[in-house]
């Protein structure tokens, strides 16, 4: 076995249930991945930490591993010597104190954090894989930017959150290049936090239609009662997606009680402040993702393809916590990253899902209208393999 990946970790905070945490402890320690316990052949050398909170872990994961707590990215990347010295630079830019802006995104410093690698990667003449922990930035001009620099210097980049690569209740992979009609996305979770989440599990299904992925022509973002009045979402997808979910609320947590949530009206009365995102792609397709707090718990997508004459429709299932292994099955990805120097699906699904989002939130602080987005004209090609976690 050729010597273990050397690798920085440049994070937002690290404390309990973080996302640094999740990822770091898996690269300390290992994980399960169907029916193994992996070892990486890594070793975590040096971490930044940019807040340090009352239950900071990141002292005594330093000491109990033998690995170095920076005041610095640069000096953390060069393990604080003169040069850059690791293999491989994990980002984890999520959970923490940071402002919000007026469109309700906790402004991360995911872009200054990567542009500080940048700058050691440029200062030095050499450059090694980065993960991004979920969105670019919440700036999709920002995000551009920082792929830009992956490809002008030559380093691969994979980001995005555990969804894509969780398992699916069913086991389903659409066909690659099939044609989609329609399709549906449901989610909970608060703006900007978790619908990115919701967002990037519908994308990793519909990229992979005929054609490829071909960009957003134009998105709107509405909420509350209006959602109902909508007629852009397919009341058979949702009941295709609904019946996928295994946390139905209302009556069923009262007393366990199986519900038809759509058919009986529950499902309207149940959700608090829904909110439907309608993405128009430039291919023609239209898809929708529905955030129905108080009504689900769980992700499920809905599609229909050409030819079929039902919908196909999968749970991504999320694992509970405290071991939530779902986020080992995103660490398996990102060391296969780091030991390949090849990453297994593009940063450009991540680019295209960041910029859905802000543009949908710029539709929702202007009242919902429907936005063109010639900007989001990102174009790539989903790979053949799904790259989701097997039961």
């Amino acid at each position: 076995m050729s010597s273990p990946k050397r690798i920085a970790v440049v994070t937002t905070i690290y404390r309990y249930l973080s996302h640094a945490q999740h990822f770091v402890d898996r690269f300390l320690v290992g994980y399960p991945y169907e029916g193994q316990w992996i070892r990486p052949n890594a070793k975590v050398v040096s971490l930044y930490v940019d807040q340090h909170p009352d239950n900071d872990q990141s002292v005594d994961r330093a000491r109990e591993f033998g690995f170095g707590v920076y005041g610095t990215i640069a000096e953390a990347l060069r393990c604080g010597g003169d040069e850059l010295a690791v293999d491989a630079v994990l980002i984890i830019g999520e959970h923490g104190e940071y402002p919000s802006n007026d469109k309700g995104q906790k402004l991360y410093p995911r872009y200054e954090f990567f542009k500080a690698c940048v700058d050691v990667f440029e200062a030095d003449g050499r450059a090694v894989p980065v993960y991004n922990d979920k969105h670019l930035s919440y700036s999709f001009e920002k995000g551009q930017e920082m792929l830009g620099d992956a490809e002008r210097l030559g380093f691969p980049v994979l980001a995005g959150s555990s969804l894509p690569v969780t398992w699916r209740l069913p086991d389903l992979e659409l066909p690659w290049g099939c044609e989609v009609e329609d399709a549906l996305m449901i989610g909970h979770g608060g703006s900007d936090a978790m619908d990115y989440h919701v967002l990037e599990a519908m994308q990793c299904m519909v990229e992979r239609r005929k054609g490829g992925e071909t960009g957003i022509k134009a998105v709107q973002m509405v909420t509350g009662d209006a959602v109902w009045e909508d007629d852009r979402w397919s009341r058979r997808l949702m009941e295709a997606a609904l019946s996928r979910g295994d946390s139905p609320l209302g009556l069923t947590e009262e007393d366990g009680r199986t519900q038809d949530l759509l058919g009986s009206g529950e499902l309207q009365r149940l959700a608090e402040n829904p909110s439907l995102y309608v993405i128009e792609y430039e291919d023609g397709l239209r898809a929708t993702m529905l955030l129905l707090n108080g009504a689900m718990k769980d992700y499920c997508f809905a599609a229909q393809l050409k030819g079929e004459s039902e919908p196909v429709s999968t749970q991504f299932f999320l694992t509970p916590i405290p071991n939530v292994d779902y986020s080992a099955c995103l660490v398996h990805k990102i060391d296969e990253m780091f030991q390949t120097g090849v990453a297994p699906f593009p940063a450009k699904r991540t680019l295209i899902v960041s910029g859905m989002l802000e543009s949908c939130l710029d539709s929702k602080v202007q009242a919902g209208v429907r936005l063109e987005t010639p900007h989001l004209n990102v174009v790539y090609q989903a790979p053949k393999a799904s790259h989701h976690g097997r039961l």
